[in-house]
């Protein structure tokens, strides 16, 4: 295990000099304080746990020291706002240390958010919260334990400085691990303001280091492409099948290699509602559960008229088709796992179709169903569930189906049934009133509740004893909070 003057820097992005990005220095906040460190994110670095500890890890990852071979540098790029083109985004309140490598040669960007005004704050302080820092912390790491490809989070680190929003806050700062913070906005931006040489180096960039097979290919930008349409077919798959919804799908927080990251009035769902809007200010559901899908589709459409300098557009048309057979083949074999079949039959579709509809017209909450589904055998467990449902014939009648179809399905026996459908269906997951429960006693000074809750998420398959205060639904007032993209 490292130290944290051990690390080794390749800052590749930052090497493409300034009209990619603009070296700024963080600004220091006032009394930094740990909040909450991940192990299993330090690990990716080979750090030695033990260093969170230490005051200099404070010091590094609230802008009051920096390592000699860092360069920090705020990155420019443009991108599709709700639809609307904004021609000038960037890092505005966030920073890219550096490129670290670890044993294995694999390479992290150091991503520090709430390091101050960059050229790209648009009027903005360039600060982030206590709040929304925890927020995209918690959910980093919960997805990433729930296996879906997100970027990751190292740290929080608290302050005395504030902060206006709505009303005076305390600044925070989150480092964040990511192969890569190129977005779809990137290439949107080169190519919006016609300056082809910077696009063509900004693509070779991105193939040589994040997308080398493809470079074997008779084309390698439209290999490139197709692999960036897979990646999110299966992303968006995996939003849908765990009821993740990110609440701001503007292309400019759209990875490039197919992860979550950006997180702002993210939410889980509570009870199964298709139409679910996480953000309040999202006034016309663009990005509401249920539309992630086709937006995820606009998003690549948007990626893919910036790529026509590259690719004809036949070409990119041919790509795109691939979305959506893509997501739903994911989608379908996702959703058979979390119902504990193994094989595939046609009316699979149907029977998920059917069951969601029953949920979203009973309020039934969606990640306690699908656990309990496989706490006992098919018969009993829907006949425990059966109360849960308004529509008792109709919910008896999908039941029938149901029971019915695993009988089919394979010759193991339920303990095996049960045990592979606990490995896929969590019993916790972060709800939106679990995370503010956390950051209430946060912003009194108590981190307990943030790290215990951190642990707790890690874990998300395994029954942990002492913790059943985790996996229950929420109260009344939990299910209504509103989150804004304001941190």
């Amino acid at each position: 295990m490292k130290a944290l003057d051990e690390l080794t820097f390749d800052n590749r992005f930052a090497r493409l000099g300034d009209a990619f990005s603009t070296h700024v220095l963080p600004e220091p906040l006032d009394e930094p304080r740990l909040v909450v460190a991940s192990n299993a994110a330090m690990a990716l670095l080979d750090l030695d746990p033990a260093v969170a500890e230490t005051p200099v890890f404070a010091e590094l990852f609230s802008g009051h020291k920096l390592w000699a071979e860092a360069q920090p540098r705020a990155m420019v790029y443009s991108g599709h706002q709700f639809g609307s083109y904004n021609p000038q985004l960037g890092d505005g309140r966030g920073l890219l240390l550096g490129e670290v490598y670890n044993e294995a040669f694999e390479h992290w960007d150091l991503h520090l958010k709430g390091a101050g005004q960059t050229p790209y704050s648009r009027m903005g302080d360039g600060r982030a919260v206590l709040r929304s820092s925890i927020r995209e912390f918690l959910a980093s790491e919960a997805l990433h334990a729930l296996g879906i490809p997100s970027s990751r989070a190292l740290c929080v680190i608290g302050s005395s400085t504030p902060v206006w929003r709505e009303k005076q806050e305390r600044g925070a700062m989150v480092l964040r691990l990511a192969h890569s913070h190129i977005r779809f906005g990137h290439f949107e931006y080169f190519y919006y303001t016609k300056k082809p040489e910077q696009q063509k180096e900004l693509a070779e960039h991105v193939l040589s280091l994040h997308f080398p097979e493809c470079m074997e290919q008779p084309e390698p930008y439209l290999a490139m492409f197709r692999e960036i349409v897979e990646r999110n077919a299966e992303l968006i798959a995996k939003w849908q099948t765990y009821g993740f919804c990110h609440g701001v799908m503007n292309t400019d927080n759209m990875s490039i290699l197919g992860i979550t990251f950006d997180f702002g009035p993210f939410a889980f769902l509570d009870d199964f509602d298709a139409h679910f809007i996480c953000n309040h200010s999202d006034h016309e559901g663009r990005y509401s559960f249920s539309n992630q899908v086709p937006i995820g589709q606009w998003n690549l459409s948007a990626l893919a008229q910036a790529l026509t300098p590259f690719i004809s557009v036949e070409a990119l048309k041919e790509a795109l088709g691939l979305y959506l057979p893509l997501y739903q083949a994911n989608y379908l074999d996702l959703m058979r796992r979390r119902l504990g079949l193994t094989t595939a039959e046609d009316d699979d579709q149907k029977l998920v179709e059917r069951l969601l509809q029953l949920m979203q017209n009973s309020a039934v909450d969606y990640t306690l169903f699908f656990r309990r589904l496989g706490d006992e055998s098919a018969a009993l467990a829907v006949a425990r569930l059966r109360d849960d449902f308004v529509d008792i014939a109709g919910f008896d009648a999908w039941a029938e189906q149901y029971t019915a179809r695993v009988a089919r399905d394979s010759d193991d026996n339920e303990e095996q049934r049960c045990e592979r459908m606990h490995a896929v269906n969590p019993l916790y997951i972060l709800r939106n009133y679990l995370a503010q429960n956390a950051i209430t006693a946060a912003e009194s000074g108590d981190y307990s509740e943030v790290r215990r809750l951190h642990e707790v998420l890690t874990r998300p398959f395994e029954e942990q004893p002492g913790m059943e205060q985790y996996a229950q639904r929420p109260p009344d007032w939990g299910k209504h909070l509103e989150i804004s993209c304001s941190s």
